[in-house]
Formats: C-alpha cells, structure tokens, sequence
C-alpha cells in the first residue's frame, strides 16, 4: 500500500530554539490539540527525548481509542519525530523539523506519513478524509502557536515565576496552565484532596484550610473556583454557589496577606452578572452593579479580595463574560442542538451575550498578571457582544445548519427556574474598557472569525 504524505510549513518569526523550546516544554500537546477534537491525554512519560512517550484516547465515530506514541530521532533545537507504537493507523510517523530562517525566524515542518487502516478500500474511503482532518488542524495550531508565541514574547517576566491556580481542571485553568507553563512558568494547583503531584497544593475552602507554606514563594494566584452556575437554583444551590467564591476567596486572599513577602498579584474571578440585566444599555467597567442573585454574589466575592489588596497585592477582579469553546461551557451546550437543526433563538432573541473565546479568555488573564497598569474590576469581554439573535444566526451559518425554532422563554423558565432569568435572558451589553486602556489586542474581537477558529470551519 502507498503512504499517504501531508506536508504543512509554517514560517515564525522568532528564533528556531525558542520555537523548539515551546515545544519541548509541558503543555505542549495540550495547546497544539484542536478543541474540537476529542481527545483525553492518558499518561506521558518525558517530553520529547528519544524513547519518550505520549498515551491519548481519541474518539472516533462514537468509539475511544488508545493512541501511543513513541518520540524518536531527536537532535536539539531542530527535530524530533513521533511514531505511532499502538493505534487506529497501520502506519503513523509526524517529523517536526525547525530550520532557522535567520537570527530571528525560522520554518517549522510537519511532515506526516502514514498508512490507513482497511487497506486499500481504506485509502479509498478515508484518505480524502484523512487529509481534510490534518488540513484543519494544522491551520488551528499554526494561528495557535503564532498566537502564543507573540503573548510570550509581549509579556516576557524579568525572570521564571512560580504561578498558583485553583480551579486548574475547570474549562479556564485547564487552558491556562499549558499557555503558561509552555512559556516557561511554574504552575501549581490548589486541589482539595491530598496532594498526589510535586506541583500540588492542598486547600480546602469549605474547611477554612490552606497549606500557606506551599504558597510561599508564589509570585502570583490565579483564583478561579466555584461552584457551577448551572442547574435548579433551590436554596441550596444557591448557597454552594455564593460560598465556594466567597469563602474560597476570602481564603485566598486572607492568605497571601499573612505572606512576607506576598506574591506581586492575584487575579480573581467574578462575572459580568455584576451588572444584572442592563438592557442594550453599555456597560463598563464604571457602571453600577445591577440587581438579582448573581449580581450580589459577584458584589460579595469581589469584596473578599480586600485583605490581600490592603497588603499591598496588586488586585484584579476579572468579570467574565460567556466564554466561547467547544470544549464545555455555553457554547459545548449549544453545539449537539444546533448540529441536529433544532436551534433558534431564546424567546425573542432581543436580549444583549457578550462574550470571549477561551483563547482570548487565558491571554486576557496573562495581560493582566504581567501588567502592572491592570488593577481592580476588569471586564473579560469582547468589544463587539451581540444579540442573542445574532448570536444564533451567526453559529448556525458557520454550522450550515438553520437556526429557525425559537425557545419559548416559559418552557426555559419551567426548565430552569431563576437560573434562566439571570443568565439565558439577562442582557448585558458590556465593554472591555479595562483591557482596551491597558494595551491589550484580542486575537478575535468578532464572532464570526472567532466560532470558525474554535469549530476548525
């Protein structure tokens, strides 16, 4: 049987060994991986040295699959090769070459060749396929490595910090720590169990206990935790989800006060329901707080940042908007609906999303640990929201889907309760004049290009 051979080059403008550096850190293989792709990272055992080795299970057509690759052929700062040890594939073989295209650039080469399972009714069938998968997917890591290499650069530290996360595993901190630690940045996370890894620290919020010791040293927190928002807002709920932000907040930042010296600054989530439903008014930064549950919830849990910022931590409170990847979150909700043709707008489709790209959502954060001039609330948003109803359009023609059944607003509020009304139909048409003040540039301020980028359309 033939080899099926794809070639993709991507020219950079940075040095061959920073490039080959990125690649060689932790994170990698997490940053480079398409978020439309279902993909769970199993063990890796090194990085990407001769007889190093990466286990995936990858699913296809309904079924997960183990994938093993094995690292080999590697000379320092120009290549490595990984070859596939157990998989899908007859054959698998990815070269990475990094050829310097002066002191400050270089081509990077994909060079895969493979062989398709079933022979040749197999190349018949999946070879087409095949090769328009890896075209997607090398269009994504060349815009995401490009990308991450400029944040890099842009917000270079004067030396390697040491940066702690709660919230690690969630949507958010699960993107973070690969963005960071391929720059080069020690991450720790606080878990709320007995520390299983060196990099692990215990807390536990509900408990009041935190390891202090272990955060010392730490030049910056990222605190993203709390209980998730959705589902049926009895009493109960309600209480989770004000406590875990509040007291693990307070926690935190009780903490870092006790510090000597304390990290340079915690950024600590909130939301953009500080504002409530604000209509199609604009919103920033400077506007009042809104009225309703989530409203009070992110006035208490952006209070509760006060003991480290009367330590002298610089503070922000970034409130979050609705972040965009098919990888959980909204936008992981609305994708099976709006694939099976069943989607519309939500009651009359009027009502003010604003949102970000995950992408967007994680340099954000970095622009605002490595920034000095970032401080207090700041809006994590996109500077173009959109109506509920473009929001709609917009997915269903990236999709090629129709988006022509509307969701009646009393069969949502059956369903969901006050959950509904806070989030499904709260309007909220908010600015980032916080980030745009500071320098920083999103990577995709419009919806359309954003929603092509994250679904590889």
């Amino acid at each position: 049987m033939s080899d099926q051979i794809f070639v993709h080059r991507t020219h950079l403008n940075f040095p061959a060994e920073q490039v080959f550096a990125w690649h060689a850190r932790p994170g990698a293989f997490e940053r480079l991986m398409p978020p439309w792709e279902q993909v769970q990272l199993v063990e890796r055992t090194g990085a990407i040295r001769d007889g190093d080795r990466t286990h995936v299970r990858i699913r296809v057509a309904g079924i997960w699959l183990d994938w093993i690759a094995e690292h080999r052929d590697y000379v320092e700062g120009r290549q490595f090769r990984d070859v596939q040890v157990q998989g899908p594939m007859r054959r698998w073989e990815h070269l990475h070459t990094f050829e310097p295209a002066g002191p400050d650039a270089c081509t990077l080469e994909d060079r895969i060749t493979c062989e398709l399972p079933g022979g040749k009714l197999g190349e018949i069938i999946g070879g087409r396929f095949n090769r328009h998968k890896l075209e997607r997917m090398f269009a994504y890591r060349e815009r995401l490595l490009t990308q991450d290499l400029a944040v890099h650069a842009r917000y270079a530290a004067d030396r390697p910090w040491t940066i702690a996360i709660t919230g690690a595993s969630g949507l958010i901190g699960s993107a973070l720590t690969p963005l960071l630690t391929t720059a080069g940045y020690t991450v720790k996370h606080l878990v709320r169990r007995e520390p299983r890894e060196a990099h692990e620290i215990r807390w536990s919020p509900d408990a009041g206990d935190i390891d202090a010791a272990a955060l010392a040293g730490v030049d910056a927190v990222v605190n993203l935790a709390g209980e998730p928002v959705m589902g049926w807002w009895n009493e109960a709920k309600k209480q989770r989800i004000l406590d875990s932000r509040v007291n693990g907040t307070r926690l935190i930042a009780q903490t870092l006060a006790t510090l000597d010296p304390p990290p340079r600054v915690l950024v600590n989530a909130s939301g953009i329901n500080y504002y409530g439903s604000s209509g199609g008014e604009p919103v920033d930064e400077s506007s009042p707080p809104g009225e309703g549950f989530l409203t009070e919830t992110c006035q208490a849990w952006e209070a509760a940042t006060q003991p480290a910022s009367e330590a002298g931590v610089r503070t922000v409170m970034f409130r979050l908007g609705m972040v965009l990847s098919p990888k959980g979150g909204a936008l992981a909700t609305m994708l099976p609906i709006f694939r099976a043709g069943f989607a519309g707008p939500l009651g009359d489709g009027r009502h003010w999303w604003s949102w970000i790209t995950l992408d967007d959502a994680i340099y954000a954060i970095t622009h605002a640990l490595f920034s000095n001039a970032v401080q207090g609330p700041v809006n994590l948003t996109s500077p173009e929201p959109v109506t509920n109803r473009d929001f709609t359009r917009t997915l269903g023609k990236v999709l090629g889907r129709p988006t022509v059944l509307p969701a009646p607003r009393f069969a949502l509020r059956l369903g969901f309760g006050e959950m509904a009304d806070e989030t499904m139909f709260a309007s909220a048409r908010v600015m980032p004049r916080g980030l745009q003040e500071t320098g920083y540039t999103f990577a995709y301020p419009a919806l359309e290009p954003a929603l092509r980028h994250l679904l590889g359309r």
